[in-house]
């Protein structure tokens, strides 16, 4: 590998941080994994230490350069979850919880504490929201301020600095101060307007109960704003050394893991796919799904995050919505099955899931049906057992299953497992029924990466029940392939964003859709619309005050 160009991707996940060495045609050579520690010190709360994190990023790292000639390094880039973190006046971690343990330090985005701050500042109905779809979320990072600064009083002051996680990684590596335009417009309500405008909106600020990060010209949380893939500065020499690579390499500008992905992805190539990234939707599936569509004009859209400006790809607009569960809640569903409990004595998750597609594939032959997916005709599940993030954008919205029956049987876990791909299925159709209804044209296909992506049934039927070619890029790594495409950007490799996801983009396996099925799967979103309208009816029904007689 001497004498060649490589860059870095790091992405930090919910459980684990991953590493790859990337050459300048977008093949991932070599990666490395290490696993996170999270604390749940109570229902809600989901804590990790950011020593824990960058020690991690330093092993990955470190693994996937150490054969290849320093100075052949030519550009890093960071991705990670939208997760807070909190440090002390000078630079220290400081805890985010009663634990008063302060590796405890970093709020992860899956952390829902902040329900009542973030009905609060919604509440207010201030201008600003329109970006966020009408309503903040509580996984967002000013609800999160609001609950540190109402439930940990006494020790508000002592904090120094509040970063978003993939701006931290950045701060680590090179000193800078710096956030990206992708993190601040995504998650921390920072403005971005039609007219180019950008800045911390003071009087949303006034308005929540948050004027203190004002003070000191924003130095909290940041005034320096950066768009993704701009360099940030380069590794410092404390950290190269560490590395056992060379001070001086450039550090692109961070973005959120999910944006790595859509943006690892857009430019990726499928015989007879239109490649106008307007009409592409890109599915990047973990822990929780996320569902990035970008747009030359600004669309606002009901109940979906966005626009934002640059946040993805240079000089178009995005907006980002998902579901807050997705490969959680099949991990959720597999495991609290009395069938799942035992097969996961014998079987790892994909093992476990290439086992209850083969009883799936087998009872649909037994029963003499054409397509697996017919076995949940009268089985049906509403998949928001963690909230619905969008269309919604309700966090109070709970799973729902029709069909039970009393069978603890491998066949019947095998029903629960194809019901909630179906059901994550339906959700990402009501997305783009949204994004449609808002303004989006038309799209002409989907790109899926991340964990689920390996599962071919869950492709198939997200392609079926949305009538659309689904892409599978040959490079498997899209997050990290977009954290490299940042670095490739910051070594000035390439001219600008653009010119890196054309070059680095790849080609893709095309998933078509069995248009046999589209009656079936019709029925069954109306169905999946229905359960929806009966939840808030059920709510209605009990929403008064009980009397009891004691």
């Amino acid at each position: 590998m001497d004498n060649q160009i490589f860059f870095v991707g790091v992405d930090v996940g919910s459980g684990s941080v991953r590493a790859a060495l990337v050459d300048q045609n977008g093949h991932v050579l070599q990666t490395s994994v290490k696993e996170l520690q999270i604390w749940k010190p109570e229902p809600s709360f989901f804590e990790q230490s950011s020593n824990d994190i960058w020690n991690s990023c330093g092993y990955v790292i470190n693994k996937v350069t150490r054969n290849v000639k320093s100075d052949c390094i030519k550009g890093i880039g960071f991705d990670a979850t939208c997760s807070l973190v909190a440090l002390d006046k000078n630079g220290n971690p400081l805890a985010v919880s009663e634990s008063n343990n302060n590796e405890q330090n970093v709020i992860m985005w899956m952390d829902h504490r902040a329900q009542e701050e973030a009905e609060f500042i919604n509440k207010s109905k201030h201008e600003i929201l329109k970006y966020v779809g009408g309503k903040v979320s509580l996984e967002m990072e000013m609800p999160k301020l609001l609950w540190l600064k109402k439930h940990l009083a006494s020790r508000w002051t002592d904090f120094g600095y509040f970063f978003d996680l993939p701006d931290f990684l950045t701060w680590k590596a090179t000193g800078s101060e710096s956030r990206s335009l992708c993190s601040l417009v995504c998650k921390w309500n920072y403005e971005y307007k039609t007219d180019g405008k950008k800045g911390w909106n003071e009087s949303f600020l006034h308005t929540i109960g948050l004027s203190d990060l004002i003070e000191n010209n924003f130095q909290k949380i940041g005034i320096t704003v950066l768009m993704p893939g701009q360099k940030c500065g380069v590794l410092k020499d404390d950290v190269a050394r560490s590395l056992g690579l060379v001070p001086g390499i450039p550090v692109a500008t961070s973005i959120i893991d999910a944006h790595a992905g859509g943006l690892g992805m857009i430019g990726t190539s499928g015989k007879g796919i239109a490649y106008e990234m307007s009409t592409r939707l890109s599915l990047i599936c973990g822990t929780s799904t996320c569902h990035m569509a970008v747009h030359h004009n600004p669309v606002l859209v009901q109940g979906v995050w966005g626009p934002y400006f640059s946040a993805m790809v240079p000089n178009m607009w995005l907006n980002e919505a998902g579901q807050s569960a997705s490969g959680l809640l099949l991990d959720h569903v597999i495991s609290n099955h009395p069938a799942g409990m035992q097969l996961l004595k014998k079987f790892n998750t994909g093992e476990m899931r290439s086992y209850l597609r083969e009883l799936l594939l087998r009872k649909a032959k037994e029963e003499k049906l054409s397509n697996v997916s017919l076995l949940t005709k009268d089985f049906h599940i509403w998949p928001d057992y963690h909230g619905n993030r969008s269309p919604l954008a309700d966090p109070s919205m709970k799973g729902m299953i029709c069909g039970l029956t009393i069978d603890n049987s491998e066949e019947n876990l095998a029903l629960h497992y194809l019901a909630t791909l179906q059901g994550l299925s339906y959700g990402t159709r009501h997305i783009i029924d949204a994004l449609l209804q808002a303004g989006y044209e038309p799209f002409q296909s989907l790109l899926i990466c991340g964990g689920l992506s390996k599962d071919p049934l869950y492709v198939q039927i997200q392609a079926d029940v949305v009538c659309l070619p689904v892409l599978k890029p040959h490079e498997a790594e899209s997050v990290l392939l977009g954290s490299a495409i940042l670095g490739a950007c910051a070594s000035q490799y390439f001219n600008n964003v653009q010119a890196a996801i054309e070059n680095m983009g790849g080609s893709a396996d095309v998933v078509h859709p069995n248009v046999n099925m589209k009656v079936f799967h019709d029925k069954k979103y109306k169905v999946f619309l229905q359960m929806y309208k009966d939840q808030l009816k059920y709510r209605g029904i009990m929403d008064v005050n009980i009397m009891c007689n004691v």
